[in-house]
């Protein structure tokens, strides 16, 4: 049995560029890594068809589950039958903005590369993930990078520096869908795009809090995010935003003691807080 941790992500800059013919968003992303994970196994079964399991009872296990497509979509590519137990135990929230369900993908692609001994290039298991979900080749690739398009072009950014990550989550999601579709009939506020790159590169902590930002907080109404930021500054954060399309809401601390000292005040509110750090790995084998 193979066992792989599939880290959680974290937007330290979201743009919508445009919209594309074939309906989906072109989008300009400053991408983080983080210790938050999932747990996946995987084992051929010799049964030849493809079983799931999931440690959280509320998500399918079916050929919906995203991390079953990504099965289907490695086998199909490889010519290989289809033959495999996956196992999911769930950390990452899910409808959270933190790409629970593509890091799961993720991890099932690198870890069928693994368990077949095909020897797939990175590019090419971001190729297959690609056609899985528009995450799932970052969260392969993982560390701090820079997605554009459609998540296909991935460029590998300076690492962020240590600091430590508080994140609260609301009870309710939000549809990713639902939030495209507001950004689309929204007039939009533009972040620093260039800025912001140009911090990355230079590993400019400042100046990535300074210029970060996610236009769907302009779309997306999370009544909770007022508060969970305020308890954020009032600890000594850097940064605070929302993640993805929300909910989740993470503040980047450089000081541990306040981090702790801010999870502690946020459990107070929220029920789903956690504190992490980031991470300069995607999908990795245990």
């Amino acid at each position: 049995m193979l066992k792989i941790k599939a880290p959680a992500k974290i937007n330290l800059f979201l743009d919508i560029v445009g919209k594309l013919d074939n309906g989906y968003h072109s989008l300009f992303m400053v991408m983080q890594s983080i210790g938050l994970c999932d747990e996946v196994t995987l084992e051929k079964n010799g049964l030849g068809d493809i079983f799931l399991t999931c440690s959280e009872s509320r998500l399918p296990t079916d050929k919906k589950n995203i991390a079953y497509k990504a099965a289907e979509a490695f086998f199909e590519k490889t010519g290989i039958e289809s033959d495999v137990t996956i196992g999911l135990k769930k950390r990452i929230p899910f409808e959270a903005g933190l790409a629970g369900g593509s890091a799961d993908a993720a991890a099932v692609i690198v870890g069928l590369n693994e368990l077949y001994g095909t020897g797939l290039s990175e590019s090419e298991l971001c190729e297959i993930g690609l056609k899985v979900g528009s995450d799932v080749p970052f969260c392969i690739v993982g560390g701090t990078c820079l997605s554009q398009s459609t998540g296909g072009v991935l460029s590998k950014l300076k690492p962020l520096k240590e600091c430590h990550i508080v994140l609260a989550k609301p009870e309710t999601g939000v549809s990713t869908a639902e939030a495209y579709a507001a950004a689309d009939n929204a007039h939009i506020y533009r972040p620093d795009c260039m800025r912001m790159l140009d911090s990355c590169e230079k590993g400019d902590f400042e100046g990535i809090c300074k210029y970060a930002g996610n236009v769907f907080e302009q779309v997306i109404e999370v009544p909770e995010r007022v508060e969970f930021k305020r308890i954020m500054y009032s600890c000594g954060a850097s940064l605070c935003q929302m993640s993805g399309s929300g909910p989740t809401v993470f503040a980047l601390f450089e000081n541990k003691e306040n981090a702790e000292k801010c999870a502690e005040e946020l459990k107070k509110i929220c029920s789903n807080v956690y504190l992490t750090e980031p991470v300069n790995h995607g999908a990795t084998m245990v």
